[in-house]
């Protein structure tokens, strides 16, 4: 049985949300639904979804807004859900990326109907794939579809980073991490761990920048280095 597609919801009206949530889940799919354009982002980065159904308007940042930062790391399908029906803001919207857009009031029928046609646009012409996924009951990371081949180990490390983007770890923070118990083990070792997932990346055609050293600070995961 196949994995049913996690889409992304983010709608301040909850109307509108539970009528488009109850549509989408009766028709197979994982549904996940933001309120605060502050919080899309981060989300996005951290975990992914297979679509998302975006509102334009939203409290503290706007759908274009997080749209066109979504789009410096991921190229994952979206659809813009706005009551705004002048041609600018339908031109604003698609120049920053979006992959389809719909005004209200809009059938929430209809739209399940586009989000199951555009991932099966993607799927049959291979144009989007997740560009980084981390597997933890495997302790597997791939990067646009290839395996990373990292040892237990490297993923902790590569995990820890990954779960707290853009976040700054010390050598200590993440040697504690690993390996609790870590009397009489330098902090330096991590170098050694960094290089060695570093130089993985690189085999792989990506940026080793992934996994990117902040001077006298320590490291950090950096998605926006990813390279399709």
């Amino acid at each position: 049985m196949s994995t049913p597609p996690n889409i992304l919801l983010v709608e301040d009206d909850q109307d509108i949300a539970e009528q488009v949530l109850l549509f989408f889940r009766a028709s197979g799919f994982k549904m996940f639904h933001i309120a605060d354009g502050a919080e899309v982002v981060s989300w996005v980065r951290e975990n992914q979804p297979d679509a998302i159904l975006m509102d334009i308007m939203l409290p503290n940042q706007d759908g274009v807004e997080c749209m066109r930062q979504i789009r410096t790391f991921s190229e994952v399908p979206i659809v813009m859900l706005t009551a705004k029906v002048t041609e600018a803001d339908r031109l604003q919207g698609l120049e920053v990326g979006a992959d389809d857009y719909v005004c209200k009031p809009f059938s929430a029928a209809e739209l399940v109907m586009r989000i199951k046609a555009i991932l099966r646009r993607c799927v049959n012409t291979h144009s989007y794939q997740k560009p980084i996924e981390v597997n933890r009951d495997e302790l597997s990371v791939k990067l646009s579809g290839c395996t990373l081949g990292l040892t237990k180990v490297e993923f902790d490390v590569f995990a820890l980073l990954y779960d707290a983007p853009n976040r700054v770890f010390s050598r200590q923070q993440i040697l504690d991490h690993i390996q609790p118990d870590n009397f009489d083990i330098s902090d330096r070792v991590i170098d050694s761990h960094i290089k060695n997932i570093r130089k993985k990346i690189k085999e792989l055609e990506h940026s080793p920048k992934i996994v990117e050293s902040v001077y006298g600070a320590g490291y950090r995961y950096n998605g926006q280095q990813i390279t399709e």
